[in-house]
């Protein structure tokens, strides 16, 4: 059965959703974060498109574009190319890093397009993640608070505009706004407790899973070299393969061993 044709935007305007593949995470360290970031940056260079705001959360994004002079399935798949290039040599992998499509909906009203840009904002709190809008780093609320802050692609006055004529008056309405419940709307997102399917997404947990197994076991992390633990070394890298989203190279990393060693056993 074919898929479903994009719905189109009159208004250009796109609240864009990209995850992981299989829902894992996309982002395992804040470096990749920043990388995203510059990516966002990069690619909108000539300000063919405009970026109203981004949310980076840990096996998904959220950005509101207006595509502009450019088109938006184009947009999103130079953004999801350089990402997914970044990553997989950096983690030494290979394969989709995202769901084939992204998703989108249009944003048709001035009202809407408020909500949507409040409601990205607002996603690590309603994860859970951070008690206020103003903690989390890895989204383009802050950028929107200062008065300076000239070299992100975030086009900001456009929105503040909507608030006041005045950018300083602007930016203390659009923060009240921010803090807002929201109106009732429905938005496009992923329900954050379902997502990790991996009980181990980062190195630091796997240091503390390999801590407490190694503490079991009543062994060194450098016994895993002798010959008389290799059937407990094969089955250490197993789980390790099968239970986290770390690559070849960060397994190996963390039990100190050869890659060759971990990319052998499945």
């Amino acid at each position: 059965m074919p898929r479903e044709g994009r719905r189109l935007s009159e208004s250009k305007i796109y609240h864009i959703m990209i995850r992981g593949n299989e829902r894992k995470y996309i982002f395992l360290d804040d470096e990749d974060k920043k990388r995203f970031i510059e990516i966002l940056n990069e690619k909108n260079k000539e300000r063919k498109f405009a970026i109203y705001a981004y949310c980076l959360m840990d096996n998904h994004v959220h950005i509101l574009i207006n595509e502009g002079i450019d088109e938006i399935g184009k947009i999103m798949k130079r953004i999801n190319i350089s990402y997914a290039y970044y990553f997989n040599k950096k983690y030494d992998r290979i394969g989709h890093l995202f769901q084939d499509r992204f998703k989108s909906e249009g944003i048709e009203n001035d009202a809407y397009l408020l909500s949507v840009i409040r409601y990205i904002h607002n996603n690590p709190v309603k994860a859970g993640m951070v008690k206020s809008v103003e903690e989390y780093k890895w989204s383009s609320y802050a950028i929107y608070t200062e008065i300076k802050n000239q070299n992100s692609s975030i086009d900001k006055r456009f929105i503040l505009e909507m608030f006041s004529d005045d950018i300083k008056k602007a930016i203390g309405i659009f923060i009240d706004y921010s803090k807002m419940q929201d109106d009732g709307h429905q938005f496009m997102d992923l329900q954050e407790e379902n997502v990790a399917e991996k009980a181990i997404q980062t190195e630091n947990q796997a240091k503390e899973w390999l801590m407490h197994y190694l503490d079991k076991h009543n062994i060194n992390i450098s016994d895993l070299k002798n010959r008389q633990q290799k059937d407990l070394r094969r089955e250490m890298i197993s789980i390790l393969r099968r239970d986290s989203n770390l690559s070849i190279r960060q397994i190996a990393k963390s039990l100190d061993i050869d890659r060759n060693v971990v990319q052998r056993i499945k």
